[in-house]
């Protein structure tokens, strides 16, 4: 058996558990799942947020669509090592300033220059608040600076934390929904804090109403 074979094997197994457990559906509220570069930007509450992201992508799309992920969870052993590189191909960010030794931004952008689209976590870290969202990081800001012509999609992801609670080994089954916004780019002149404060509101409206208070989505 080819590597190659196995990691597609494993993305299929993958993708029909994530179905199974969660019978996850998309939502399509203001963007269509068409075959142009984006990239997808969500709410973060669990490892396994860009997992259902990438199931609920047609495959065309999900072929083409690489997660950002931290280093140093999907590089911990020789089976999540496999699994982010060789089934997710994914962009691999060393989240400690004190050993990373290549920038960020620059995978990013090299994994944008190849063509590919990206899933990201504005926030930069899981969210265990009581808060709808965390303050957003600088760095889909730089994305879209950098790559103006690519859009920014909004992904909330309704659910997961409930199916998959930190420290627990086993899912709890229930149904999630993912759901992908309006696009939005970087505006001419317009600034980072104006930016990202726009699309944490776009990625709120987008949200339950039990998940993000009516005045938090209109702020």
């Amino acid at each position: 058996m080819t590597r190659s074979f196995l990691a597609w094997l494993t993305g299929s197994a993958i993708t029909t558990f994530a179905r199974l457990i969660t019978a996850v559906r998309a939502v399509w509220d203001g963007s269509e799942p068409e075959p142009v570069q984006r990239v997808y930007f969500a709410n973060h509450t669990s490892n396994g947020d860009f997992i259902l992201i990438w199931t609920v992508l047609p495959p065309n799309l999900r072929r083409g669509t690489r997660p950002v992920a931290g280093a140093d969870y999907w590089l911990e052993s020789p089976l999540k090592t496999f699994i982010g590189r060789d089934v997710f191909n994914a962009v691999l960010i060393d989240r400690n300033n004190e050993t990373r030794n290549e920038d960020p931004m620059k995978l990013i952008l090299e994994g944008l220059d190849t063509g590919a689209s990206l899933i990201l976590f504005p926030e930069g870290t899981r969210n265990t608040t009581d808060k709808p969202l965390l303050p957003f990081k600088s760095g889909l800001y730089n994305i879209s600076d950098a790559r103006p012509e690519v859009d920014l999609v909004p992904v909330w992801i309704d659910n997961l934390n409930d199916v998959m609670p930190k420290g627990k080994l086993v899912p709890i089954p229930l149904l999630c929904t993912v759901t992908f916004g309006a696009p939005i780019r970087v505006a001419p002149g317009e600034d980072r804090k104006d930016f990202l404060k726009r699309a944490e509101t776009a990625l709120l409206a987008l949200a339950p109403a039990d998940d993000a208070p009516a005045e938090e989505a209109r702020a």
